[in-house]
């Protein structure tokens, strides 16, 4: 059943998709784009951090008062505000720890925190973290500040994991798979569902970051070699597709419900 509630005249559906495997394969791929991008832009167009920055965040705000206007879910345009929020939080990390030379470490911690804080000004709030109720203003609001602390958060325990601690790529998308795997157990053997969801949206980053080193960085640096530009083509098209799909079926049962 979806979630509505009338502010000011307006009538606010759940602002989420729907959570199926369709939701955590896009999830996984937009944190992967994320990463990928960002390098892209910034190293290989020739952009450097500092253009490629600000143009992202322009056109994250641009999404995100677009997003915040809309009185439901539109698959499209809420995916295209979650890879932006992807490659911002990327750039945020990267501009502390590479720009400012705060460590992983630090920067990983101080994330933590303020995703804890944000959680906790919500839930003071309104009473519920659950993504099922987005549906006033300032729910979503929390919502996606919240999501811009998961990617700025994974990306910081991702690069920590894999570069820092020195798993490397490929033992670094293990260990963040068998994770999620162990908190999808969870949730079947009946943790609250709500907390098992954050858990597995907070370590989705961190994979994607991983997955998306290891199939862009050159083989001598423990990557595949695909690099950053080919790796977010493949990936924005499969998210494209699965965006399409989930589109459509959007379409279709609001000319369902109107019949």
């Amino acid at each position: 059943m979806k979630n509505h509630l009338t502010i000011s005249g307006t009538a606010l559906l759940n602002k989420v998709p729907e959570v199926t495997l369709a939701f955590w394969v896009i999830k996984i791929m937009t944190t992967t784009v994320g990463e990928t991008v960002a390098d892209y832009l910034a190293v290989n167009a020739g952009l450097g951090q500092a253009t490629t920055r600000w143009a992202m965040l322009i056109m994250l705000i641009g999404t995100l008062v677009a997003q915040m206007r809309t009185t439901r879910c539109q698959p499209i345009l809420y995916w295209s505000t979650v890879v932006l929020v992807s490659v911002v939080g990327t750039q945020i990390t990267d501009a502390l720890t590479d720009g400012l030379g705060v460590s992983l470490y630090l920067s990983t911690a101080a994330f933590l925190v303020l995703l804890l804080f944000t959680f906790a000004m919500w839930y003071h709030s309104e009473k519920t973290l659950s993504i099922n109720s987005i549906n006033t203003r300032q729910r979503e609001a929390y919502y996606w500040a919240t999501i811009l602390c998961t990617f700025a958060l994974g990306t910081a325990a991702g690069d920590l994991a894999t570069e820092a601690v020195g798993l490397g790529f490929q033992t670094g998308v293990g260990i963040f798979c068998a994770l999620i795997a162990l908190t999808a157990f969870a949730y079947r053997l009946g943790v609250h569902p709500v907390l098992t969801f954050w858990i597995a949206y907070v370590l989705t980053r961190p994979l994607g970051a991983a997955l998306g080193d290891w199939l862009s960085q050159a083989t001598e640096y423990g990557g595949l070699g695909l690099g950053a530009m080919w790796t977010s083509v493949i990936f924005l098209s499969v998210i494209g597709v699965l965006v399409a799909l989930a589109h459509r079926k959007a379409h279709l049962e609001r000319s369902l419900a109107s019949a």
